[in-house]
């Protein structure tokens, strides 16, 4: 690039000189092993509209130690639209009927990583070149793969290195919150429908982002006839810490003394706490499931003894200590 452009438009400018049929996309901060390649390319000659992405082994960035990633892993998200490493889960294992050796179909990619079938990039919209820089685009075409019709894969006989920097060695142009918060809302905007009011609830200054025009890309949805989110979190991702059905979401306030529940340390085995109401989102925002859970993400309010005290554990949607009745008392 003739200058700094960021890892989206770069990788659309690569995509647009490259011959290949099949493109494959790789950090910088790789090392590839022997017969990396071969198992890609076999998914996508079976399906030219299967994604995939290699295992992704870890480099140590002191020493260069190579270490073996995991197949019992895959991709998510969370409430602020990070990119997550999950267990593979079980439901998965079992449509894999326990050969680990087969591919594991993936809610969401790393986005560093990963072989696409050409026209198949083309035609599903490549990235969105209205995203600055990085991030977000990895859920972002997550999403429209899945919704739009085609497979995301973990290949686990693929193995590709990758060195894991503590620190981002570069900057973002008028701050990293900037520029992550205008490529999430675009991503949300488009693609997440009703659901994305998960993320602006618990980040509010996402709105007030400057996010550009977005109508290129919903008239590609609408070309494409892809499915809505709901979908996606029922067929896609039902382990999601978004549920599928709740009742509402926001704070959990005492109205007499405006005090709300807060989960200042977003830790399991955690206490929760009662803090003045701030109206930022953040640790003071919860939903109330269809499954009648207080949680936020993947943690839920628990009560163990009688007088407490409430705690933040691990979901297990067995109701018991996780459920809450929610009486309204109706005043006249």
């Amino acid at each position: 690039m003739e200058q700094r452009s960021g890892l989206i438009r770069a990788r659309l400018k690569g995509a647009s000189i490259s011959t290949g049929q099949v493109i494959t996309f790789l950090d910088a901060h790789c090392e590839c092993t022997t017969g990396w390649l071969e198992p890609l390319l076999s998914r996508i000659k079976l399906d030219k509209k299967t994604v995939v992405c290699p295992i992704i082994d870890v480099i140590s960035d002191d020493t260069f130690e190579y270490m073996a990633g995991s197949d019992m892993t895959y991709g998510g998200f969370n409430w602020k639209l990070n990119f997550r490493w999950y267990p593979v889960p079980q439901r998965e294992m079992d449509r894999r009927k326990g050969d680990r050796t087969l591919p594991v179909r993936t809610p969401t990619m790393a986005g560093g990583l990963f072989s696409i079938d050409r026209d198949y990039f083309q035609e599903i919209g490549t990235y969105d070149a209205g995203m600055d820089i990085w991030g977000g685009e990895n859920l972002e075409i997550s999403f429209r793969i899945w919704q739009c019709g085609g497979t995301l894969e973990i290949v686990t006989c693929s193995h590709v290195g990758h060195v894991f920097r503590k620190a981002t060695p570069y900057t973002f142009p008028g701050g990293t919150g900037q520029i992550i918060n205008k490529n999430n809302r675009r991503l949300a905007e488009v693609w997440m429908d009703e659901f994305k009011n998960f993320f602006y609830i618990i980040s509010p200054g996402v709105t007030k982002v400057d996010y550009g025009d977005i109508s290129t890309r919903t008239s590609l949805r609408q070309r494409l006839q892809c499915k809505p989110f709901s979908w996606y979190l029922e067929n896609v991702y039902p382990d999601s810490q978004i549920p599928r059905h709740y009742y509402s979401l926001g704070e959990i306030r005492n109205v007499e003394t405006n005090q709300c529940l807060d989960n200042m340390a977003r830790k399991e085995n955690e206490k929760v706490g009662i803090f003045n109401c701030h109206g930022m989102g953040g640790n003071q925002v919860f939903s109330y499931t269809a499954n009648k859970e207080i949680r936020t993400d993947d943690l839920c309010l628990d009560v163990s003894k009688l007088n407490g005290p409430v705690m933040m554990l691990k979901c297990h949607h067995l109701k018991g200590n996780q459920l809450w009745e929610y009486d309204p008392v109706v005043s006249v």
